[in-house]
């Protein structure tokens, strides 16, 4: 007798993060519904044809800011993972383009998962930055930080302008917490995901900004670098994940939530520092040149630790926990792919 098939809808499957997880879940046997703003877009969405060969993958339009779009993609499903959402670091107005449209575009999601009235659980994809971003009092001990930690929302605030990456911030501390309202007001399961710096190969012909970041050692992009630079400082180190642990951990949450309270789960693989990730590209990938004296006085150890032992402690095991793991030749080659490191 055959088992019918789980159905999950994925949203913003162009994106970097989204189409590696819509490739784990068609290797699971699930079918899989993903949305895009324009289907038509083939430089974006070349990547479907080899995904449709390994199951069932349906492709919608949908916009984040049109209520109602997600409709048709999230009917008929019984997990909905929402993965797309604002991303412009460059943002001239981050307070409408980033929080707003980010807070927007979840609820919208969230009101169609209501609306199909299948969704046994959603999850919701939001990030590391709404855990750790705050002021920082400390004596030069390790700090560790759990699912309880919340950005600062008025530190965030502080301050005459705001910019993207604080926008950002914002934006996922208030759609964690919007969403999770409203899932508990219609009795759905939610569980939030917050995943650090992501590395590792994914189908997407276009990656994320956050890819070339984390290749900019390697590629020598100093705007990159400097933007790495800035991580380790705000963040008390560099935290990473493989996008396979993180697409894994998403499945394994989604698969065991109850429909009882709201979840999170902090999803980081290791803390590192930018130092230590310099000194392993270098003795690994000599030919690419890695300036770690350029680099100047940075902190040879985290000061942050982000702990993923919740997740941990229910049964999940990370493949990828060390630098030479995460940056493997398959992710080298994935930046050469994608042209941001030079063959």
């Amino acid at each position: 007798m055959s088992v019918a098939r789980k159905t999950a809808c994925v949203t913003g499957g162009s994106g970097y993060i989204a189409s590696a997880l819509i490739k784990m879940l068609l290797q699971k046997g699930y079918a899989v519904k993903t949305t895009v703003r324009n289907p038509d877009n083939m430089e974006k969405n070349s990547h479907f044809e080899e995904l449709q060969a390994l199951g069932p993958l349906k492709i919608f339009s949908a916009d984040l800011n049109e209520e109602g779009s997600f409709d048709e993609a999230v009917a008929g499903c019984d997990y909905a993972f929402l993965v797309a959402a604002p991303v412009n670091l460059k943002s001239q107005n981050p307070e409408k383009e980033l929080l707003e449209a980010g807070v927007r575009g979840t609820l919208n999601v969230m009101t169609s998962c209501v609306k199909a009235g299948t969704v046994r659980s959603v999850i919701l994809t939001s990030s590391a930055a709404a855990v750790f971003s705050r002021p920082l009092q400390g004596d030069g001990h390790v700090v560790v930080l759990d699912e309880s930690s919340w950005s600062d929302v008025e530190y965030l605030m502080s301050g005459n302008k705001m910019h993207p990456g604080q926008a950002y911030a914002i934006s996922k501390v208030i759609s964690e917490k919007e969403a999770s309202k409203l899932a508990e007001e219609n009795g759905i399961s939610l569980v939030s995901v917050c995943p650090v710096a992501t590395v590792g190969a994914a189908p997407a012909p276009e990656a994320s900004a956050s890819v070339a970041t984390v290749l900019s050692l390697l590629s020598g992009d100093e705007e990159k670098i400097n933007t790495l630079k800035f991580m380790d400082e705000a963040s008390g180190g560099i935290k990473l994940v493989h996008v396979d642990d993180l697409c894994r951990a998403q499945i394994f949450v989604a698969e065991k939530a109850s429909a009882s309270a709201s979840e999170r789960y902090i999803c980081c693989g290791l803390n590192t520092t930018i130092l230590q990730i310099a000194r392993s590209l270098a003795a690994r990938y000599p030919q690419y040149n890695v300036n770690i004296a350029a680099l100047g006085d940075v902190p040879e150890k985290p000061r942050i630790h982000l702990s993923s032992e919740k997740l941990t402690g229910e049964g999940f095991e990370f493949m990828y926990k060390t630098l030479d793991e995460m940056y493997d030749d398959t992710f080298v080659e994935y930046g050469r792919a994608l042209g941001i490191l030079p063959y």
